[in-house]
C-alpha cells in the first residue's frame, strides 16, 4: 500500500496518473501476486519490522498465507527461490487483502491506476484470477487485465490444469512470447512460413478483443534485449560471469541493430499492441538478468534507433487498421516468392493496406503489382519506392501500400 521512497510517495503517484491522463497515457501497474519477499513485513524472515511475520510466529495473522513444510525454515518458495516465499492465493484473508474493497487492488485503482499486467499468470489460480477480475472491473470495463504467460494463452496447462485465462472472466490479453519468437526467428534467417504459422496459429486462436490488445514487444525485463540475440552470441548456456564480460563489439551492434529494424517493423505493424523495454530505442544492450536492466544510456543514445521508432510510433497511429484490422498472408504468391520479404494485408472498412518488410542487406523489388493493389502510401525514409509498377523494399526496411484492390486481378 506504499511506494518504495525511492521513486516516491504516493501522492505523487497519485499526481503522475492526473498528469499522464492529460497527453492520453495510462498508467499499468505491475501485480506481483504468487509469491511476497521474505524481507517483507508479511513473511519479515529478517526481523526488519515490528510487527510478527509468518517466519517470526505461528500466531503472526500471516501465517496462513504461507505452506511451511518445516517451520520456519522450510517452505514453498518461488520455484525454490528462498528469498520469495510462496502465498495461498485462496486463502480468504490473503484473497481479501488483494481484491477486498479495501483491498491491494482497489487502493491503487483508486490512486488512478488503468489496471495490472499480472506477473506469472500461470502460477495464480483461477479462482484467486476470477475475483481479482471482478475487483478491476468494479472500477470500470475499461481497467485492464494483462497476464504473463509464456505459450498460447488458449490452450495453456499448467500444474494439470486447463487454464482459462481468455474466456471473458479472468484476463483481457496477455503477453506476447509467441509473437516475439516468431519475428526474432525470422529476422535470423528462420522460413518464412514458420514465421507466418507461428502469427497465424494466434490470431486463430485468440479472442478478437484479445488479439487487439496484446501486449507485444521484442525484449523485456526477463530475456535478453533483441539486439543481443540478433547481433550477439548465444547465451542459454552461458554464465553470468561470460555476459558480463562479453558486451557486443562494434560489429555484432552494427548487426544487431540493422535486424532490429525490420523486427521493430514486424512488432509495430501487426495486430496488438507495440511495447519498448526502456533502452531498445536508445540501443541499450544487455545479455539476461540483470544485464538487461542496465542503467538508461542519458546522452548516448543511438539518434537513429530513437527517430526510426518515433516514424515507426507515428505510422501506426496514422493508420486506423494497425489497431483492429484483420491480418491476411500470402494473398499474392504468384507475384510475391521471395524468402527475404513477408509481406501481410491489414485489412480496413474502406481501405486495406499492404506491409512489405525485408530482413536482409539486399534491396528487394517485386513487380507487377498493379495488377492486384494501386495507391502507394509515401511514408519516410525507410519506405521503399514504388516504381514503374514495381515496389522496391529496402535493405532491413518496409514499404507501405495503401490497396486498394481492382475489381478483377489479372491471373
Amino acid at each position: 500500500m506504499k511506494a518504495d521512497p525511492l521513486l516516491g510517495t504516493n501522492d505523487e503517484f497519485e499526481e503522475l496518473c492526473k498528469e499522464a491522463e492529460k497527453y492520453g497515457i495510462s498508467v499499468v501497474l505491475d501485480g506481483v501476486f504468487s509469491h511476497t519477499g521474505a524481507d517483507s513485513v508479511y513473511f519479515n524472515k529478517n526481523g526488519r519490522y515490528p510487527t510478527l511475520g509468518a517466519y517470526q510466529s505461528k500466531d503472526s495473522k500471516y501465517y496462513d498465507w504461507y505452506s511451511f513444510i518445516e517451520y520456519p525454515t522450510v517452505y514453498e518458495a518461488w520455484w525454490g527461490i528462498d528469498t520469495l516465499p510462496n502465498v495461498n492465493e485462496n486463502e480468504e484473508s490473503y484473497t481479501e487483502f488483494i481484491c477486498g474493497e479495501e483491498g491491494v487492488l482497489h487502493y491503487w485503482l483508486g490512486l488512478g491506476a488503468a489496471g495490472f499486467r499480472l506477473d506469472v499468470a500461470d502460477e495464480l489460480p483461477d479462482q484467486f484470477l476470477n475475483n481479482l477480475r471482478k475487483s478491476v472491473k468494479s472500477f470500470g470495463k475499461d481497467k485492464v487485465i494483462i497476464g504473463e504467460v509464456w505459450e498460447d494463452a488458449s490452450n495453456k496447462e499448467s500444474y494439470g490444469v486447463k487454464r482459462r485465462y481468455l474466456l471473458g472472466d479472468q484476463l483481457d490479453s496477455v503477453m506476447n512470447y509467441p509473437f516475439r519468437e516468431a519475428i526474432l526467428n525470422f529476422v535470423q534467417g528462420g522460413r518464412e512460413i514458420d514465421f507466418i504459422y507461428s502469427i497465424m496459429t494466434i490470431l486463430e486462436h485468440y479472442p478478437k478483443p484479445c488479439i487487439d490488445v496484446l501486449m507485444n514487444f521484442i525484449s523485456t525485463h526477463d530475456i535478453e534485449r533483441a539486439i543481443n540475440r540478433l547481433g550477439g552470441k548465444y547465451c542459454d548456456d552461458k554464465s553470468k560471469d561470460w555476459m558480463a564480460e562479453h558486451p557486443l563489439t562494434k560489429e555484432q551492434y552494427q548487426k544487431g541493430k540493422n535486424r532490429l529494424k525490420p523486427a521493430l517493423a514486424l512488432m509495430f505493424f501487426l495486430p496488438g499492441v507495440p511495447c519498448i523495454y526502456y533502452g531498445d530505442e536508445a540501443g541499450m544492450q544487455g545479455y539476461k538478468d540483470p544485464f538487461n536492466r542496465g542503467c538508461y544510456p542519458w546522452g548516448e543514445e543511438d539518434q537513429e534507433l530513437i527517430s526510426y521508432i518515433r516514424e515507426l510510433s507515428s505510422i501506426r497511429k496514422s493508420i486506423p487498421n494497425m489497431k483492429e484490422g484483420k491480418t491476411y498472408f500470402g494473398l499474392f504468391d504468384d507475384i510475391i516468392k521471395d524468402e527475404r520479404v513477408v509481406v501481410f494485408t491489414r485489412e480496413g472498412e474502406s481501405i486495406d493496406y499492404l506491409i512489405f518488410v525485408n530482413r536482409t542487406d539486399e534491396t528487394v523489388t517485386f513487380s507487377g503489382v498493379s495488377d492486384y493493389f494501386r495507391n502507394f502510401v509515401d511514408f519516410s525514409e525507410y519506405r521503399g519506392k514504388y516504381e514503374d509498377d514495381d515496389v522496391i523494399i529496402p535493405p532491413y526496411g518496409y514499404s507501405i501500400l495503401s490497396a486498394k484492390y481492382n475489381d478483377k486481378p489479372k491471373n
